[in-house]
């Protein structure tokens, strides 16, 4: 091999391996501090778009389970009412048997007809419970206040109050279709929760470290470059031999 002094392609070798162990090396080290496969988009382009997926179906995913957690607490609040509402209509039924009985003098039933009153207001009032500003009943399937609309004005003396008896199904049925809704909300709560698992699971394969495994680079980058660098500092010195050559 011949001898040269402008030249030290070995020393350019060396230089050129060198860089690229500390490249990998500080590379490993930004991984390891980062928890992150990904540190620019450079180390892995493919990978980060679809990680920017993932991560953007997570948080829609997460924001559903929200939203259904309101909805079910809504729906509780609901029930909660009509619960309410059940025990009134309850207690007018009661009064319209206590009004029935013979014994009973007008003032009596005149009482009565004080309290049914007081309860088909309280009933009205029911009807118009809010849920964050949202009407608890708005019209349609659950609209208490069209289930007990067609409850007569005082008690009757018949002992039977069949209006009080239909709106009493009328808010069975209601109740009814609230836990039916619940039950197929938390179905759906979980469904999604399962798929936000495994999107995160999927998310993590692509951007998280496997600290083990890059542990195990950072200990070969870094005697790659510990090693480099001394047969960096052999090559600058093998020039030196043209020198003795000249002597």
């Amino acid at each position: 091999m011949s001898v040269v002094i402008n030249t030290n392609y070995a020393a350019t070798i060396a230089a050129n391996n060198l860089s690229a162990s500390t490249g990998n090396l500080q590379r490993s080290m930004n991984r390891l501090s980062s928890g992150s496969k990904i540190v620019s988009p450079s180390d892995d382009a493919g990978g980060l778009a679809v990680s920017m997926k993932f991560t953007a179906a997570i948080r829609r995913q997460g924001a559903q389970i929200a939203n259904i957690g309101n909805q079910v607490s809504s729906l509780q609040t609901q029930d909660g009412a009509m619960k309410v509402a059940g025990k009134v209509l309850e207690r007018m039924s009661e009064l319209t048997s206590l009004a029935a009985d013979a014994t009973k003098t007008t003032d009596d039933t005149a009482n009565y007809n004080v309290e049914f009153t007081a309860l088909k207001t309280q009933l009205t009032s029911i009807a118009g419970e809010t849920f964050n500003g949202q009407a608890l009943f708005a019209s349609g399937g659950t609209d208490l206040a069209t289930a007990v609309s067609g409850i007569g004005a005082t008690v009757t003396t018949a002992g039977i109050d069949a209006s009080v008896q239909t709106a009493i199904k009328n808010v069975a049925s209601l109740r009814a279709s609230n836990g039916s809704a619940q039950s197929n909300l938390g179905f759906q709560a979980e469904l999604l929760t399962v798929n936000k698992a495994n999107l995160e699971a999927a998310n993590s394969r692509i951007v998280d470290v496997d600290v083990a495994e890059e542990s195990t680079q950072l200990a070969r980058w870094n005697i790659l470059v510990q090693s480099g660098t001394a047969m960096l500092a052999q090559a600058n010195q093998s020039a030196q031999v043209a020198l003795k050559l000249l002597q």
